[in-house]
């Protein structure tokens, strides 16, 4: 029975995470489907992507890069001034 609860546990964490990933928005690097792929950055690096939003904030993102040299968004603020 433990075994049964255990695993609806970890199939719930993955859905949760995979549905609380960062979704580009216009100005991100991999909006729109963009097949983004870096030929000299390590895996496992991250490097930051700012842009200003259509309201005059500021937006910085979180990328990593993965083992085939793609990215991945991580993570997203967004400036408070405008």
């Amino acid at each position: 029975m433990k075994t049964i609860i255990s695993a609806a546990l970890i199939a719930l964490a993955a859905g949760t995470s995979a549905f609380a990933a960062v979704q580009p928005i216009p100005g991100s690097i991999t909006y729109d489907n963009a097949n983004v792929m870096l030929e000299k950055a390590p895996a496992g690096s991250t490097f930051f992507h700012t842009f200003a939003n259509g309201d005059g904030r500021d937006v910085r993102e979180i990328y990593k890069v993965n083992a085939d040299k793609s990215v991945t968004l991580v993570n997203r603020t967004v400036s408070n001034a405008s």
